[in-house]
């Protein structure tokens, strides 16, 4: 059976309250009694009321739509991130607009032309890559408009941040290896231009220092896309390989990092951890189905999601500017499995 949808008019002029108190009841404001908050939510909800979105956009001259902006869809990471974004915005009524920027500066530019081409309320952003002008996100901020950051992050805007304990990520994984007996413990990471890199060698760098291990600069290798080409990731293995004395463990610094190693490390006929031990950063859901079970450092990408998106919500309903920010870091968990 379809239902007519009922106005806030219908509901005041069934209830005999003004159009004021039934709007304000639906809101839950302050100024009404409970008593009757709960008569205009039970007849709303009876009655099958549902808010004309389309309306409350023009009149606040909101689009109730959230810019995301990110590397790339498929990444596991990042799927988690999205369905953490997506159970707050479908909450709160918003819808999103994804965009993927596969790593590239020049199309991370272009998607946030087309964002603020459809007037979204505000965005999402974690960087590519090949970022390091912010210029085209400074501009919009300049302008007022609300720009939450996460995991990729950059210090240049001020607003809220959203991101994982890198550091001491990496430093747990480095240490665990230290302590498991390794001596010649590579690293394979990503842009040195992003946050995340620069935070997890500082973790890597800071086992090394405490256990006396000098910081070998050939051990340091850097995927310029993030793993997302696979020929990068094998050639900054081949790198290690290759040397006089090749690291016996690897601390892989993204999922597609981590997969691309374990598959090139196997097809060489090496043996992980006999030959060579490997811990990711990574968030697939099983990898204990890799084989042997990959030690990972697991990063909290839903809360991530929902964190970044409750922040930006705020701001884009904030009654005054905001210039108070917060910087969240979750923690990251290391898991250590056989691969170690």
């Amino acid at each position: 059976m379809k239902h007519e949808n009922i106005t806030i008019k219908d509901i005041a002029r069934a209830l005999n309250l003004s159009y004021s108190t039934v709007s304000r009841a639906l809101k839950d404001s302050y100024k009404i009694s409970e008593a009757t908050r709960q008569l205009v939510k039970e007849y709303a909800e009876a009655h099958h009321y549902r808010p004309n979105l389309m309306a409350q956009s023009l009149k606040n001259q909101k689009s109730r739509c959230i810019g995301v902006v990110l590397c790339s869809i498929p990444n596991s990471f990042f799927a988690e991130v999205i369905s953490g974004i997506e159970s707050i915005a479908y909450s709160k009524d918003y819808l999103l607009i994804i965009t993927q920027n596969l790593e590239s500066y020049e199309r991370e530019v272009k998607n946030l032309e087309n964002l603020t081409w459809r007037s979204v309320d505000g965005l999402l952003v974690s960087l590519s890559t090949e970022t390091k002008d912010i210029g085209h996100f400074q501009r919009l901020h300049e302008q007022g408009l609300p720009i939450v950051f996460f995991d990729r992050v950059t210090d240049a805007i001020p607003t809220h941040q959203v991101i994982t304990d890198n550091t001491g990520g990496a430093y747990k994984a480095t240490r665990h290896l230290i302590e498991r007996g390794y001596k010649r413990i590579a690293t394979i990471t990503s842009s040195p231009y992003l946050s995340i890199t620069r935070e997890r060698l500082a973790g890597y760098e800071q086992a090394l220092a405490e256990h006396n291990i000098p910081v070998n600069e050939n051990y340091i290798q850097y995927c310029a896309h993030g793993g997302m080409i696979i020929e990068e990731t094998e050639a900054a293995l081949n790198a290690l390989l290759q040397l006089p004395e090749p690291p016996d463990a690897v601390l892989t610094a993204s999922d597609r990092i981590t997969v691309g190693s374990y598959s090139l490390i196997q097809k060489r006929g090496l043996t992980i951890p006999n030959d060579i031990a490997v811990a990711g950063f990574s968030n697939f859901q099983s990898p204990e189905l890799f084989n042997p079970p990959l030690t990972t450092v697991r990063q909290n990408a839903f809360d991530m999601g929902k964190l970044a998106t409750e922040l930006l919500l705020q701001q884009i309903e904030s009654k005054r500017p905001v210039d108070t920010f917060k910087k969240l870091v979750l923690p990251a968990e290391l898991i250590v499995r056989s691969s170690t």
